[in-house]
């Protein structure tokens, strides 16, 4: 208990800082609980006019700063009380989810007249004081010089660490570049390593910036080890926390675990070693929640990375007979979920497994992942922050953004698939996904819990959750159409500037420092490897030279006769045809395979579909044959053969079977080494290096190795050099490059103007923004109906999840025209890319083609999600709402476009109402 003295200190400082920063006491008064110290410093930081760069933990309250800015705003204007003079604040989030999230939050402050809501599909009350927007929205607004600018004040970036995203990061980067010098800029962090580093470069483009740190999470949050049935604390306490010092109980059982599996295998697997033992196999999905049931630990999210797997957990709870609500529980999830799927109708609900959903939600479980119709989405994220749904099965898209708090996270594993290839886990996303655990006023800790696998160790989790080590790294990059943009509202020079003022060109310049040193000290140790090669006999650098070459001639030589291998095989498949058996000889597909499709006459090398006697069809390449491909036999393929039907192959592949071939053809494998040849030039510089003195040094290989060490330190340090150089002012040299295709193209003018095209492309904003201008300028999508200008624009929006071999079929008549039109541009604007060194248009993907034509036309969700092409059953519906709303997106930028025709307008409008039924009309209301 403080004394009294105390209690009057205390109370002469409050008053003090009342009478200092007199706003911010009037916001606290409101608020319902006390600030954190680091909420106070920021929104102190504000009130004195500074901007702010507040970084925390999730869930820590940074938003309360953001609220901060925006009730500064509103004082001003009351104040002032003249509307001419009143100032605004934009808030700004990353994703639509988390505008209309915080446009409710603001309006039940501060009432609806006086917050608006901006984002690709909705727009309420724009001329408010207050407005929530997506960060786009607000980029597109500077780029267009627009009137509700006017009096903006503060500008909100939550979540700014988003300027890191591959895809849209470069949009934070031109809003904090371009807005006008009187906005005061409130930026919303996760916790990141090089604060610092970020808030020097805030520093030299916005003016006066506070940083403000805190690592301290408001709910503690213990980690945890779950072995079998056994639950471990990760830590023993706080103190070896920070040390990283695994629990010595958890480590001894784990190892022991791992001893006692070994062991086993050895045991099972005989004397023909041929038969392993038992795999491990870790505690059931129902098990791990009954468990956290048991333990108190409900409610939780349980990352699994994988939607199938998500789904799949909910199946099994359920096939276990898991049941976590009360019947009042399960009467008001009825109730919400009834009310929230009324617009959807029953046709389409049945084909989204409705029922089996529901059936979960009641049992208060729940999957949670983008496959998911984003009406079915809400409603978990709903039930679930009301205490109803009890355990959410998700993928880490959970993790970004929507605010779903839980008291306990289970990490099933450790790594995840990223598009490309399966990767760990890294210290940035273990912590974002962590940080979920604990919600603040509701819980006392949060728990999360990593599922321990013979693969994980757990000194590896010990170091991904104490790991700080998460920087901030610049994705931006210029595009076409910022360089109009640019150009158009400063002129190309003061554009230049203005790209070396970017984030991404701060860092690339500082790292030129180290990587200058770096040169410097490779250069010193260059001249002392040179010392040590020295030879008493002769020219030791002109010897080690004669070797190099020959070297290097050597391998020329080989690679000669691997073009030479490679162009024969080209040669043969090319001349393959239908129902043609040759041998494939190495790799997984090696044996007796029958052409099915020749694939003549496409782009680039020829890729047959075959099938193998062993019944896998697929296309095969030059990749796949050492040796020219030979025809052993033909033999009769059905005219409409389905390589996708079992049967149908089970019968073609006895019939290769059936021709007597032998699978291997007596050949003993491998690549057949040629021999190098004679070569006149190989003989001389052997000649040479014989005659050389130093040939004869007896410790000609002790220097050799110096040598070699040397030239391979000369390179390095050439390629730090050209990395130093390629880094100075590289964002600007990427700039000219584009300026001057675009030049070549007619979007600017020789004079450095942006012409009426230019315009047009100005307003298009699309990854593949250059492609679209130029399918307006051709008129590619003029002529086509509804359905298939939305097919059309489809292949420039859609970009499947995984590669597939085979291209995508499309509805005949316009559409193909349309698409083969746009994949001629294509190809003609690529060729330009690559001869000026510029990253490449992504190639145009057909795969959404047939969906989105059988929705505009009216067809049922049934028979438009059977026809997604890169899937093995049906089409995802969150995918396909995600993909329909991009092509709407698209859509309503062409109806608005000063670029397109009038007739192509008014197809895009109709085309528009004809996608917004059924559940996508739900998804444009929401």
């Amino acid at each position: 208990m403080s004394s009294p003295a105390e209690r009057y200190a205390a109370a002469r400082r409050r008053a003090a800082q009342a009478s200092m920063f007199p706003a911010l006491d009037e916001f606290a008064l409101d608020l319902g609980f006390d600030l954190d110290d680091f909420q106070r410093e920021a929104c102190q930081s504000l009130e004195r006019g500074s901007g702010v760069l507040v970084c925390a933990p999730t869930g820590a309250g940074k938003t309360v700063v953001g609220e901060f800015a925006v009730h500064l705003a509103l004082r001003g204007k009351a104040a002032e009380g003249d509307v001419g003079t009143r100032r605004k604040c934009f808030y700004t989030t990353p994703i639509k989810a988390l505008s209309n999230q915080k446009y409710h939050d603001l309006v039940d402050r501060y009432g609806v007249d006086q917050v608006g809501l901006l984002t690709g599909d909705n727009a309420i009350n724009g001329d408010a004081p207050v407005v929530v927007m997506t960060t786009e929205v607000l980029r597109n607004m500077l780029y267009a010089g627009s009137s509700a600018l006017e009096g903006l004040a503060y500008v909100v970036m939550d979540e700014v660490h988003y300027l890191a995203d591959r895809f849209r990061g470069g949009v934070w980067e031109e809003v904090i570049i371009h807005l006008p010098a009187s906005v005061t800029l409130v930026s919303l962090s996760a916790t990141v390593s090089n604060a610092e580093e970020f808030a020097d470069w805030l520093v030299t483009v916005r003016g006066e910036t506070a940083v403000v740190v805190s690592e301290h999470r408001p709910v503690p949050l213990w980690q945890h080890m779950l072995v079998g049935k056994r639950m471990f604390d990760l830590f023993h306490d706080a103190d070896a926390a920070r040390k990283h010092d695994v629990h010595p109980e958890l480590l001894r059982y784990t190892r022991d675990t791992v001893r006692r599996l070994e062991l086993g295998e050895g045991r099972s697997a005989g004397p023909g070693g041929g038969r392993r033992g038992p795999r491990w196999r870790g505690p059931l999905r129902p098990d791990i929640v009954d468990r956290l049931d048991r333990e108190g630990l409900l409610p939780a999210i349980l990352f699994i990375f994988s939607r199938a797997g998500c789904d799949a957990a909910v199946q099994q709870c359920l096939a276990a007979g898991l049941r976590l609500t009360s019947p009042e529980e399960r009467a008001e999830i009825r109730r919400v979920v009834e009310s929230r799927v009324t617009a959807i109708p029953g046709e389409d609900l049945s084909v989204l497994g409705y029922w089996e959903w529901l059936d979960g939600l009641e049992r208060g479980l729940a999957a949670h992942h983008a496959g998911m119709l984003p009406a079915f989405k809400e409603v978990v994220e709903e039930l679930f922050v009301r205490g109803l749904v009890k355990a959410v099965f998700a993928t880490e898209t959970l993790a970004l953004g929507i605010n779903m708090p839980a008291r306990c996270v289970v990490l099933e594993r450790l790594v995840k698939y990223n598009g490309e290839a399966h990767v760990d886990l890294t210290p940035g996303e273990y912590t974002q996904l962590t940080g979920r655990a604990g919600r603040r006023g509701i819980d006392v800790e949060g728990h999360a819990v990593v599922v321990w696998s013979p693969e994980t160790d757990p000194r590896h989790v010990a170091g991904l959750a104490s790991t700080r080590t998460y920087p901030l790294r610049s994705s931006f990059r210029p595009s076409y159409n910022m360089a109009v943009n640019l150009v158009g509202s400063v002129g190309a020079e003061p554009a230049r500037a203005l790209l070396e003022s970017s984030f991404a060109q701060f860092q690339a310049d500082r790292s030129v420092v180290g990587l200058a040193r770096q040169v410097q000290r490779n250069t010193e140790t260059i001249e002392a490897y040179g010392a040590e090669a020295a030879c008493h006999h002769g020219d030791f650098d002109e010897y080690f030279a004669l070797r190099v070459a020959i070297a290097d001639r050597e391998r020329s030589l080989a690679r000669q006769g691997q073009t030479q291998r490679k162009a024969a095989a080209v040669a043969s498949l090319e001349r393959l045809r239908v129902g043609d058996v040759v041998r494939v000889p190495s790799g997984r597909r090696a044996g007796l395979a029958v052409v099915l499709d020749p694939a003549t006459g496409g782009f680039g090398e020829p890729r047959p579909l075959v099938l193998t006697q062993d019944r896998w069809a697929g296309r095969v390449g030059p990749g796949d044959f050492t040796s020219p491909a030979e025809v052993l036999a033909r033999i009769r393929v059905p005219k409409h053969f389905n390589h996708r039907s079992p049967a149908a192959r089970r019968d073609l592949a006895a019939a290769v079977a059936a021709t007597g071939l032998d699978r291997h053809g007596g050949r003993r494998g491998g690549r057949s080494r040629q021999p190098v040849g004679e070569d006149h030039r190989l003989s001389q510089l052997r000649t040479e290096l014989r005659r050389h003195p130093c040939h004869a040094c007896p410790e000609r290989e002790e220097h050799a190795r110096w040598a070699e060490r040397r030239r391979r330190l000369e390179r390095d340090t050439e390629e730090l050099r050209q990395r130093v150089a390629g880094r100075t002012g590289s964002l600007a040299r990427t700039f000219d490059r584009i300026v001057a295709l675009l030049s070549a193209r007619g979007y600017l003018s020789t004079g450095g103007e942006v012409t009426d095209a230019g315009r047009t492309l100005g307003r298009i904003w699309s990854e593949a923004d250059l492609l679209v201008a130029e399918c307006l300028r051709r008129g590619v999508w003029d002529g086509l109906s509804p359905a298939e200008l939305a097919a059309a624009v489809s292949v420039v929006v859609y970009e499947a999840r995984r590669d597939v071999d085979e291209r995508a079929s499309l509805p005949r008549g316009g559409v193909a025209d349309a698409v083969d039109e746009t994949l001629k541009l294509w190809s003609d604007i690529e060729a330009d890319e690559s001869a000026r060194g510029l990253s490449v248009t992504r190639e145009p993907d057909l795969g959404f083609a047939w969906p989105i034509y059988r929705w505009t036309r009216g067809e049922a969700l049934a028979k438009v999600l059977a026809s997604g092409h890169e899937f093995d059953g049906e089409m995802p519906a969150g995918d396909f709402v995600r993909w329909a709303r991009q092509v709407v997106d698209l859509l309503g930028q062409l109806k608005d476009s000063g670029g397109a025709s009038a007739e192509l307008r008014s197809t895009a409008r109709q085309a528009i109402t004809e996608i917004n039924r059924g559940v996508l009309a739900y998804h444009a209301a929401a």
